[in-house]
């Protein structure tokens, strides 16, 4: 629980967020998280890689991943099955975490050997971003969406982004990772009269 807030304002203080827009930043991000927790910072490569939702990286189990060159899984939020590749620096960072795990044992636990949650999730990527002196709006989501925004600053492909995401038209794809408020600043910044 966000303490001091309704339902709804912690609803919307973890949906509006934005992407890190900048790589170095995600590369700051990173070397933090490794000097503080391999899970920690296993939990945002895996975001910022995958683009899973975080009740999604929570809910992997070792043998998931283990050897693997792809992960299938039933998203929780559409309930449809999702499959993709990891890429190779996942799978560094994965052989080297599961090494002596159960298959069966959650991927990320607590410091009580629960099952990591996404609101400690939450708590634990704004203090990273908090200590490397990033100001945005920041929460689990933005990893979902940085991964969105570099693929695109990559690929270019709004299609292709659009299937990953399921989203319903490439309008809604350009909002979500930030482009569309990219071209927005972009022509207020260019145009003079």
């Amino acid at each position: 629980k966000i303490k001091g807030y309704s339902k709804q304002e912690r609803s919307k203080i973890m949906t509006t967020v934005e992407p890190i827009r900048n790589k170095k930043d995600v590369e700051k991000v990173e070397r933090y998280l490794q000097k503080q927790s391999a899970r920690d910072h296993l939990i945002f490569v895996f975001g910022t890689n995958s683009g899973l939702r975080i009740s999604d990286i929570v809910a992997l189990n070792v043998g998931d991943v283990r050897n693997k060159n792809y992960v299938q899984i039933i998203e929780k939020k559409t309930g449809k099955t999702k499959r993709f590749p990891l890429n190779d620096k996942l799978k560094t960072l994965i052989a080297d975490f599961v090494k002596g795990k159960r298959d069966k044992e959650p991927l990320f636990k607590s410091l009580w050997g629960r099952r990591y949650n996404r609101i400690t999730a939450y708590y634990m990527i704004r203090e990273a971003c908090k200590n490397v002196g990033l100001e945005e709006k920041i929460g689990t989501h933005s990893m979902r969406k940085t991964f969105g925004y570099h693929h695109y600053q990559q690929f270019k492909d709004v299609a292709l982004l659009q299937k990953i995401f399921n989203h319903s038209s490439q309008q809604i794809t350009l909002r979500y990772i930030g482009i569309e408020q990219d071209q927005i600043d972009y022509s207020y910044n260019n145009f003079v009269l």
